[in-house]
């Protein structure tokens, strides 16, 4: 009897182990291929500025290091894909329209076309997660390649930003001019975004200096409470209008003047201080990167976050002209 129960137990321990040895294996295996995920050749390259030198890069390529600059990889898949198509749709638009880098289609400056990093430089900020960001964004950028955003049939001002408050910015409200696409929408994003909230004092002088140097024919006399008058604010809360020192300037001339981080403001003044307390980052207009990655958690597709934030545009294919324009 004592032989059978060890030998039953031995097999039990047996069974026992061999799955969990599969387990390891099926871990190690996941693990060692982690970062090998590979993206597929667009077939058009595209000349970027980078560091003062010309690269020449598939056209797929250079998006996955405009989605690892411009998105954490650390958002749900849904986000990372509809910042692809957003990223692929506003390079094809702006490719070779730069006065500022007539020798390129585009450059890796933020303020002229979008950010970029390259993979080694990406991989290196992601210590330990290394291979499953860079897995994410690989996925993101092969599972919708070729697919840009278009409204009626052409391609659309891609643009996009961090964080809104209630709702984004119509391009009208910061740019002056009407997009048909680029309309003011709900947006999801709240107490989760880094930095939703944030302030910035000036004391009175200082926001005399800043804001004469900008609007020189304003009044600027007597205690800070007395400069500020009416605010017309948008649908989403940001400020559209304000009278400060009886001139009129707009939300957004106020974030430029003071590098604030939205136009989403609000003001409070002491007797020698003034302070903006704001929500959100960024110009306000197209897709929030945050309001996306809300959207995805939510269950909404790439498409559907892409559908909502441009308004009346359809995702497809790149089209045939695009891709003859650039060649």
């Amino acid at each position: 009897m004592k032989k059978i129960a060890g030998v039953g137990l031995l097999l039990a321990l047996v069974l026992f182990l061999i799955p969990l040895g599969l387990r390891q294996q099926a871990r190690q295996g996941e693990e060692s291929q982690a970062g090998q995920a590979t993206l597929p050749d667009s077939g058009h390259t595209l000349s970027i500025l980078v560091d003062g030198q010309v690269q020449e890069m598939d056209l797929e390529q250079y998006i996955w290091g405009v989605v690892a600059a411009e998105m954490p990889a650390s958002f749900e898949e849904e986000a990372l894909k509809a910042q692809a198509v957003a990223a692929r749709t506003y390079s094809l638009n702006k490719a070779g329209g730069s006065p500022n880098h007539p020798e390129a289609d585009l450059c890796t400056d933020y303020r002229c076309c979008q950010a970029w990093i390259s993979r080694e430089d990406a991989e290196a900020n992601w210590g330990e997660n290394a291979g499953v960001y860079a897995d994410k964004i690989t996925h993101a950028v092969a599972d919708t390649a070729g697919q840009v955003v278009l409204y009626e049939g052409q391609l659309i001002d891609a643009v996009f930003h961090s964080s809104s408050g209630d709702a984004t910015l119509d391009a009208v409200e910061v740019w002056g001019g009407s997009v048909p696409y680029l309309q003011s929408v709900s947006s999801p994003e709240g107490e989760e975004v880094p930095n939703y909230h944030s302030e910035a004092t000036f004391t009175a002088q200082e926001f005399r200096d800043l804001f004469l140097a900008a609007q020189p024919e304003a009044a600027l006399e007597g205690a800070p409470e007395t400069w500020f008058g009416e605010t017309v604010r948008t649908a989403g809360g940001s400020v559209h209008t304000i009278q400060i020192g009886g001139v009129s300037v707009t939300g957004t001339q106020v974030r430029q003047i003071f590098s604030l981080r939205s136009a989403c403001f609000t003001v409070s003044c002491t007797e020698d201080a003034v302070t903006f307390s704001v929500t959100g980052f960024g110009h306000g207009v197209g897709m929030s990167q945050y309001g996306a990655n809300a959207m995805a958690a939510a269950g909404n597709t790439y498409t559907e976050i892409l559908e909502h934030y441009y308004t009346g545009v359809t995702v497809e294919a790149c089209p045939d002209e695009v891709w003859t324009e650039l060649s």
